[in-house]
């Protein structure tokens, strides 16, 4: 499948960076951007999937996360349609991007998902390689100051997450994050490619935990 990318995939990235341009950092253009990079790069490694979807569904994954809008799920749906219509996107391409940005994201895990598709799986990858690793990291302690957290307590375990209410509601200190989903994507990748490049993230993560768990004691 060709890599040239129509012009309203580059004018709606352009309009994405314009509006994400104050956005908090892990959440900001260049999350976006490397969701884009990496979405791509499994799309070529794995040569199945319809690239324009693709390309996309990556760069409105998270035009408007509802965790910044007062839990509103609506809203990125709501606001990736009214972009995508001012770009003339054809309707049938705008359902499809639609329903991979109403299913991809970790909160919808614990529920039977009701829409899968190649696309979905490759984009939901591309996002979910962005939340580990050394950017993994640097995110999940980026929001975590962002949300005022501590980023460590040793009274505060880890809570185990089971629904997704648990998921939205949990406030714990940043570096308990980890073991409540972070160390859980690696497993939960869909893609071949989407796998291995989890690995060498994995791990970095798991050396992160080793230094950081010696320098507390």
């Amino acid at each position: 499948m060709s890599m040239r990318m129509p012009t309203n995939v580059v004018d709606i990235a352009k309009n994405v960076k314009e509006i994400l341009s104050d956005a908090e950092g892990g959440h900001d253009w260049y999350h976006i951007e490397r969701v884009w990079k990496n979405a791509l790069n499994i799309h070529r490694h794995e040569k199945k999937g319809d690239l324009y979807i693709i390309q996309l569904a990556a760069l409105l994954h998270d035009i408007a996360d509802a965790k910044f809008h007062d839990g509103d799920e609506a809203i990125g749906p709501e606001t990736a349609r009214k972009i995508m219509t001012q770009h003339q996107v054809p309707e049938t391409v705008i359902e499809e991007v639609i329903r991979i940005i109403e299913n991809m994201s970790y909160r919808s895990s614990f529920s039977e998902l009701p829409y899968t598709s190649v696309e979905l799986d490759i984009v939901r990858d591309a996002d979910r390689l962005d939340a580990i690793g050394a950017i993994g990291i640097a995110r999940a302690f980026n929001y975590g100051g962002f949300k005022n957290r501590p980023l460590f307590d040793p009274n505060i375990d880890p809570v185990e997450i089971i629904s997704k209410e648990s998921y939205v509601k949990n406030t714990g200190p940043t570096i308990n994050h980890f073991y409540e989903k972070l160390l859980k994507l690696k497993d939960m990748m869909k893609t071949q490619k989407g796998k291995e490049l989890a690995i060498e993230r994995h791990e970095f993560m798991c050396g992160f935990l080793e230094q950081f768990y010696k320098e507390v004691r």
